[in-house]
């Protein structure tokens, strides 16, 4: 075999960038990326859900069950998208909130904030697995309801599935299913008594 002049760089340097080069530089660039916390209750709690907003898979960026206190659950959130109501959280001294501890790349920033249209973001402190994360961004709704609106179906399926996937205590998640049922009935009786 003759090497033609040129030719021994180019099929020498070729070897450098096989697959799995380019997917330790992909870990590589990946993990120096810079990040932030996002804590989720409502139907961001579900990977496969956040995931059709932002693009890309998110289980990976999971970090566990988290609590945030002093603040509880209410559903003073409509959504225009769900035709329902939806989650938001109040600030309440001695309650408490489950959820989802992310740690998102700074990338997905700009299309999480897009999904939480009517929402604002905070910063809050929490726990996740006996370990105390600051600096978490957090959303809650602008334009709060002056009651609780019920969600539908597909919202409350999407928020327990989030929560079951995601580890959140057994007891918390039946609190969770029981509230948003009891939601959904009281705004059902209402119905029936107006027509």
């Amino acid at each position: 075999m003759t090497v033609q002049p040129g030719q021994f760089h180019s099929n020498h340097a070729k070897p450098l960038h096989d697959r799995r080069f380019t997917a330790h530089l992909e870990l590589v660039n990946q993990s120096s990326e810079h990040k932030f916390y996002y804590f989720a209750y409502g139907s961001c709690m579900c990977p496969v859900d956040l995931k059709r907003s932002l693009g890309e898979n998110t289980h990976q960026y999971v970090i566990g069950p988290a609590t945030l206190s002093d603040y509880r659950l209410a559903f003073y959130g409509y959504s225009d998208l769900r035709n329902c109501g939806v989650l938001d959280v109040i600030k309440q001294p001695n309650a408490s909130v489950e959820g989802v501890l992310y740690q998102l790349p700074m990338r997905l920033s700009d299309a999480l904030d897009r999904r939480e249209v009517g929402y604002r973001y905070e910063i809050v402190e929490l726990v996740s697995q006996g370990k105390r994360y600051q600096n978490v961004r957090t959303y809650s709704v602008i334009d709060k309801l002056s009651e609780e609106l019920a969600p539908n179906d597909w919202y409350l399926n999407t928020v327990l599935r989030g929560a079951v996937t995601c580890g959140l205590p057994e007891q918390y998640c039946w609190r969770l299913f029981n509230h948003m049922y009891q939601l959904q009935q009281h705004c059902s009786a209402a119905k029936m008594r107006s027509a």
